[in-house]
């Protein structure tokens, strides 16, 4: 049996929201152990003169506890 945990984190990029998912996955693994999926929670985007300048995400990242 195995318990995990859930966190939220929340990331932005200028270049794409898959960008800014990868971003958000790779530094929860930093300090985060045994990461196993995450969940996109929100999107959104920031507009500056019309333009979209920057992309976010908010994810529920979930990783198992070890024994």
């Amino acid at each position: 049996m195995s318990i995990a945990r859930v966190t939220e984190v929340t990331a932005s990029s200028s270049v794409s929201f898959e960008d800014a998912i990868k971003k958000a996955v790779a530094r929860a693994d930093q300090t985060l152990k045994n990461v196993e999926g995450a969940w996109v929670q929100e999107q959104k985007v920031v507009v500056r003169n019309g333009e979209v300048t920057e992309y976010r995400v908010n994810l529920k990242i979930t990783f198992v506890l070890e024994d």
